[in-house]
Parts: structure tokens; sequence; C-alpha cells
């Protein structure tokens, strides 16, 4: 318990040390009540037996010994169950005065404090209070509550990747357009994002466009609850303070614990993301008489695994933990830069602004490290084909030499229209929980 001004357990030598001639004022009789406090003797009695005594007997200086004595901090049931009330005198008559008194279930005061000053002539004819202070004990949520939120922040995932994904499998196709091309399951690139949206309608369907979603979907619940397992240990290992150890420092933290854990994640649905994209980039191939590569997720695993074994699941692992870091540092970086910079003055504390600024800055960081998403997502593409990369670095080097740096960038405005989409939806989504259940639950993160 705190060491406040109220803290029953501070300066307790001063409550307890007492000269005779203070002890006797104590033990004094004092004045008895004139009339009895409304509502019967028993709500009275039973309101003064919380403090020590009975309306009708004075407590003696033996009695402030063993109040005393008594000292101690409340338990966490009475923490949270009750409220601290704290007073300095007490009388039957303040019984009327203060009707809460009367209603004291389940509540702990802090016993009475006697000092030296204390006129014994007046006995205890009043009471001071100060207004009731709920002392509630953090509340734990448990495994039930961890279900709750972990399900309901499924759901919010299950809905803003739903809505989102016919812009995210465009995005998919025409970044890896290329590597589709050279497997001969696109006849010619796309001109851009109508297009690609034209010709996938036209020669799939309109539910074609979520093809490959299902993986996205599930792969959220094993990312949430491997970041719940990990943050807390990587947080530990790099736990540095930005005002008390310098901003490199607390920087390098950041990567370090936000990359490590990001890392850890990943590698156990890395298979997951692996499968989404192939399923996604899986269209429909003229050339081959209109047949797809692969029935479903299972099928993605089964050829892979026969083809590729473990490692062809996992290729572009590598880039993809780098690019986790190159993100969060670009995030960082720049929102610790254009934050001094851009809220000030009236902007400061405006809500808009700052949503603003985070947005810019999540798609500048998004832009700037697309190149290495690009990079692994094409090195995807390439298990269980006949020509493959060496290394990550062989495939930035070929994709630049063969198709430009801009082939980096192919399907980045895809990718914004799918930010704004998903935050959109998200944002309605929470809106709409508060509305029907009262509270938002955790969202579709991973």
């Amino acid at each position: 318990m705190g060491q406040g001004p109220f803290s029953p357990t501070q300066n307790m030598d001063k409550y307890t040390t007492h000269s005779p001639k203070s002890k006797a004022r104590h033990a004094s009789p004092s004045r008895q009540p004139t009339r009895p406090a409304p509502g019967g003797g028993a709500p009275a009695a039973a309101a003064l037996a919380i403090v020590g005594f009975t309306p009708h007997r004075q407590p003696s200086a033996g009695c402030f010994l063993k109040m005393a004595d008594d000292l101690g901090p409340p338990t966490v049931l009475q923490k949270i169950h009750g409220q601290s009330m704290m007073f300095s005198k007490i009388s039957p008559y303040s019984l009327m005065k203060n009707p809460a008194l009367y209603n004291a279930n389940t509540s702990y005061s802090v016993p009475l404090k006697s000092y030296n000053g204390m006129d014994g002539n007046n006995g205890f004819s009043s009471v001071t209070s100060v207004s009731p202070v709920f002392a509630s004990a953090p509340k734990e949520k448990g495994l039930s509550g961890f279900m709750i939120d972990f399900m309901m922040g499924g759901v919010s995932a299950a809905v803003s990747k739903t809505a989102a994904a016919p812009i995210e499998r465009i995005k998919l196709l025409i970044q890896n357009q290329d590597e589709m091309i050279k497997s001969g399951r696109l006849s010619h690139p796309y001109k851009g994002i109508a297009d690609c949206f034209g010709r996938t309608i036209k020669d799939e369907g309109v539910i074609a466009l979520w093809r490959g979603n299902t993986a996205n979907v599930i792969r959220y619940f094993p990312t949430q609850a491997l970041n719940f397992a990990f943050k807390d240990h990587f947080k530990r290992m790099f736990n540095f303070k930005k005002d008390k150890d310098g901003y490199w420092k607390w920087f390098a933290g950041n990567l370090a614990s936000g990359g490590a854990a990001g890392a850890c994640s990943l590698f156990f649905v890395y298979s997951l993301d692996y499968a989404r994209t192939r399923l996604a980039n899986d269209a429909k191939a003229a050339k081959k008489g209109g047949g797809r590569q692969f029935n479903g997720l299972v099928d993605v695993y089964r050829k892979t695994l026969a083809s590729d074994g473990i490692a062809g699941l996992y290729r572009g692992f590598n880039i993809s933990c780098v690019g986790i870091i190159v993100y969060r540092g670009l995030y960082f970086g720049m929102y610790d830069s254009l934050k001094p910079v851009v809220l000030v003055g009236n902007l400061q504390d405006n809500f808009l602004a700052s949503f603003l600024l985070g947005w810019g800055i999540t798609i500048g960081a998004g832009l700037a490290s697309y190149p290495i998403d690009t990079v692994r997502r094409r090195m995807m593409m390439t298990s269980g084909e006949a020509v493959k990369y060496n290394s990550s670095l062989d495939a930035f080097k070929q994709i630049v030499a063969k198709e430009g740096a801009k082939s980096l960038f192919k399907g980045a405005g895809a990718n914004i229209l799918r930010a704004v989409a998903g935050a959109g939806v998200l944002a309605g989504y929470d809106k709409l929980q508060v509305v029907v259940f009262g509270k938002k639950y955790g969202s579709g993160g991973g």
C-alpha cells in the first residue's frame, strides 16, 4: 500500500505513543448522546463496530493501542469490494449526518488514530470524513477474459482482412506478375489496378478475388498467440528507457525487441504466408488449358513439400526478418523526427492531426520497405519451379538488371489502397462493437 499522507502504516509511533496524562484524557468518559441515531440502535451499533466501539461505550487508551497494533494494509478482497473512509473522531450523532455509515457493506475503514493534542473533554462528538475513495485492485482478465478478447480480435481480423481481400489479391497479382509470366500462368502484363480487376473477374469470376483469404485469416490466430507469448520476454531483454538511457539505446532496443519477437512469430506462421501468396497468384493459365496449379491450402503444402521439401515453404524467410527491422526502424525514426516538427501549437493535442501523421508515416515506411516485400514474394513464387534465385541478394540483382528498379514497386499503389480500406473497415467494425457490446476488442493485427 502506498505511503501517502493517509497510509495506515505511516508514522505508526506517532499514534501509539502517549504520555500518562494523554492516556488519562483518552480514558475519561465523554458526553453521552441525548438522542438515538436514526434508524434504531442496530444500524448504529453495526456502523460504530466498524471503528472498534459501541454507541454506549467510549474507547479506552488500551483500545487505541489495540487498534494501533491491528494497523495493516487491507487484503486484496477488501480493496476490490470496499471503499476507504478516513475518520479522525466519531460520535453517535454523526450517524444522522453520514447515512453512508448505515450501509457499510463489505467496507473497511482505517482505524482511529489518537494523538497527544486530542481534547478529552470533547470525547468523540464530531466526525471528519473525506469523500469515499474506491481502492480497487487491478482487474486481472484471467484465461477466460484473454480468450474472449482473443476470439473477438480474431473476428475483427476476419472482417477487416476479408473486406480488403480483393484489393490484397490485386496487389499480389501485380507485384508478382513477372514471375507468373515466366512460368506461363499469365499471357501478358497487367496495365494497372483497373485492368487487373477487370481481367481477374472476367477470367475467374468475382469470388476469385477472395482466393487465398482463408490462409490469411487463419494466420492471425497463431500470430497473435505467439506475439502474446514473445513480447514480454523480449521487452525485458531490451528494456531501455528513452529518458534514462538515451534515444539511440532506446531506438536500438526497440528495433531489437520488435525484430526478435517478429522473427520468432514469423517462423511459425511463415508457411501460411507462403501458401496465401501462392494461392493468390494462382491465376487460371490460358496456355495450360485454363487450369490452376493448386486446388487449395492443403494442396499447396503437399506439392511444395514434394518438390522442394521444408525449404520450399521458407523461401524468402531471411529477407522477411530484415524487412521487419527495416520497417520498424523507418516507422519509429520518422515518427520521432516528424512529431516534434509537425504536432506543435494547436496541432499538439489534435486527434485528426495525430491520426494523419501516423497514417502518413505508415504509408511512407511501407513504401520505403516495399522492395524487400517484393523480393521475398518473388522468391516464394519460385518454389516448385525450375529456375530459382540463389539468395535474396541474387533475386534483387536479377530483378533490377532484367526488369528495372521500377519493378520492385509494382503493386505499391494497390497496397496503399488496401491499407486505407482495411483501416476504414476496422474503424467501422470497432465502432459497431462499442455500440453492440459496450467495448472495443482487439483489432485485426498480424
